[in-house]
């Protein structure tokens, strides 16, 4: 059964939704990798990592499934100034978005889309990542030992790699971290991550 994300939106179910940008986000950024550029996020949710972007000059779209979260985060946009491209979008069916991103962010969405329909996820990364491009994602680690009902849904290393390499990207690095700034039932968690950084291939094998 497929969560109904908005309906946890409207019901403040957002244990992953703590109003501060993403430290892995922060820390990709400051390596220099990435200058101001046009940028894609993949869930967004409420937008507090795509306003983050769009504050230091990226060209920011942002999509996700729940109306609530974007209307959430359009408000959050205008009261920090700032133009944020907010779309209600599949991400395994998103509508022309003017061309591929040197940079795309992905805070939770691939864990969650491949278990639904990963072929789908893995063409739209071919189409909206730019050659040269990053794709920076943050996943659920298999080697957590969280019950299965506290925190993100898991994936193996070697499976984050065989899916998300494909004929298309070289994946530069793979940590193990965690979460941060995660709650449930009000009490801070800490669930094991992945944060990967993958490079489009000029060309494809």
């Amino acid at each position: 059964m497929q969560t109904d994300w908005d309906l946890r939106y409207q019901q403040a179910d957002t244990p992953w939704d703590n109003g501060n940008p993403s430290v892995h986000l922060k820390s990709f950024l400051s390596e220099g990798k990435v200058k101001p550029c046009r940028a894609l996020e993949l869930g967004c949710g409420t937008g507090t990592n795509a306003i983050f972007l769009a504050q230091l000059g990226y060209e920011v779209t942002a999509v996700d499934l729940s109306p609530t979260a974007l209307e959430r985060a359009r408000e959050k946009a205008r009261q920090a100034k700032v133009k944020v491209n907010f779309l209600e979008a599949d991400v395994t069916a998103l509508p022309d978005l003017g061309g591929p991103f040197p940079f795309v962010f992905d805070r939770g969405t691939y864990h969650v889309v491949r278990k639904i329909n990963l072929a789908g996820f893995q063409k739209m990364l071919t189409e909206m990542v730019a050659p040269s491009g990053f794709y920076l994602v943050l996943a659920g680690n298999a080697n957590t030992d969280a019950p299965p009902d506290k925190g993100p849904p898991t994936v193996r290393a070697g499976d984050l790699s065989f899916e998300l390499e494909s004929d298309c990207f070289d994946l530069l690095e793979l940590k193990q971290s965690v979460f941060d700034g995660v709650k449930i039932d009000g009490i801070d968690f800490a669930p094991l991550s992945w944060t990967a950084v993958l490079q489009r291939r000029e060309h494809n094998r």
